[in-house]
Parts: structure tokens; C-alpha cells; sequence
């Protein structure tokens, strides 16, 4: 939904890789890869959570390559970027996705408890009460 004239994407990046994955076997990933370049800002939710797969590395360069310069990305990640050139495996490859990642970014680090657990406790937890 278009917001201030601009459309946003928020998509946890294992499900992204997963419909890039299908889109490629149905022959429409050409498509899938301008939709999303298309989109103003794209929030890539869960960055580097499990493991990726050369190919999964690949299609993350191939949107970040497409985005660079052009528009917003912003990731969420509980990996701190000191570890994503490790955590990316090829070096190569991770070299260029952290290159078009880093090297323009904002780095907020958040710190504090999870908001998630906070919310998860409820007011009527036993820790919570006073």
C-alpha cells in the first residue's frame, strides 16, 4: 500500500529466496525480480537467519544489485555485520552483497529485550507484576 507516494515490501528473506525459487522453476523469475525492484523501500526481515544456498546468495545479489543507488533496503537482522561476510559463505559472492549492503548504510543497533517476549509475558505473568 502506497504510503507518501511510496510503495513498501516487509518479507522475511527465507520466504522471499523460497518464492524466488518457485518463480524460477515456473519460469516467471525475470518478472519476480523487477517486481521487487520496483518497490521503494523492501524490508528484508530475518537476514541470514539459516544457512543459504549458492543459488539463494545469488538471487539476494541480483536484488541488491538491482536496488543499489535506485531505492531503500533495509534489513533486520540479529547478526551483528561484523559476521555477515563469514555468515554469507562464498567470499566472492559475500563480498558483493556486503559491498552493495554496508558500505552505504545506517547501522542502528537495537539493544534491550525483545519486544516479542515483552508482549509474550502479558501483564498478568508472575515477572511482570510488582
Amino acid at each position: 500500500m502506497p504510503r507518501h507516494g511510496l510503495r513498501a515490501l516487509f518479507v522475511r528473506v527465507p520466504r522471499l529466496l523460497e518464492e524466488l525459487a518457485v518463480a524460477r522453476a515456473a519460469g516467471v523469475y525475470a518478472s519476480a525480480l523487477a517486481r521487487i525492484a520496483k518497490v521503494d523501500v523492501l524490508v528484508l526481515d530475518d537476514f541470514l537467519l539459516a544457512p543459504m544456498s549458492d543459488a539463494e546468495r545469488r538471487d539476494l545479489l541480483e536484488i541488491l544489485e538491482d536496488r543499489y543507488d535506485r531505492s531503500s533496503t533495509v534489513i533486520t537482522t540479529q547478526m551483528p555485520t561484523k559476521t555477515w561476510h563469514e555468515t554469507l559463505g562464498d567470499p566472492t559472492i559475500a563480498d558483493a552483497i556486503c559491498d552493495r549492503l554496508v558500505h552505504n548504510a545506517h547501522v542502528l543497533a537495537l539493544r534491550g529485550p525483545s519486544i516479542r517476549r515483552k508482549k509474550g509475558l502479558g501483564s498478568t505473568h508472575p515477572e511482570t507484576t510488582t
